[in-house]
């Protein structure tokens, strides 16, 4: 049976650096910044697209769970997938070229520890 009270609030991101992947997620994807504490020598740091019901927590690996990267097929939605591209091109990030599927145009790019994120823009002939 389903429980309809839960959903999705926070998603780890596994990061070797948080000031950098700070600079990446704020400076480069815009994302704005829902937390940044320190609780018993750990900084809880958070971040989210403006208006996102989801964040996504950038901490250093917790013990015993996957390094950095490990993290794969995020998809980040997009109403204008040819300027996100842009703007990660100028900011040196590798991004794959935008491709048509049946459910819209999508692109892939990696946050500088290699955790994988896809651009979706949805709609056929987006």
């Amino acid at each position: 049976m389903a429980n309809p009270s839960l959903v999705i609030q926070t998603v780890t991101i596994p990061v070797a650096d948080q000031e950098r992947s700070l600079a990446f997620y704020r400076d480069v994807l815009g994302f704005e910044v829902r937390a940044d504490n320190v609780f018993g020598g750990a900084r809880w740091l958070s971040v989210a697209p403006a208006g996102s019901s989801v964040d996504f927590t950038l901490h250093l690996p917790f013990p015993g769970q996957a390094g950095p990267g490990w993290q794969q097929g995020i998809v980040l939605h997009t109403d204008d997938i040819a300027g996100v591209v842009a703007t990660l091109r100028a900011a040196q990030v590798e991004v794959s070229e935008p491709e048509a599927q049946g459910w819209g145009t999508q692109a892939q790019f990696t946050d500088p520890d290699g955790n994988g994120f896809v651009l979706l823009q949805q709609g056929a002939g987006a």
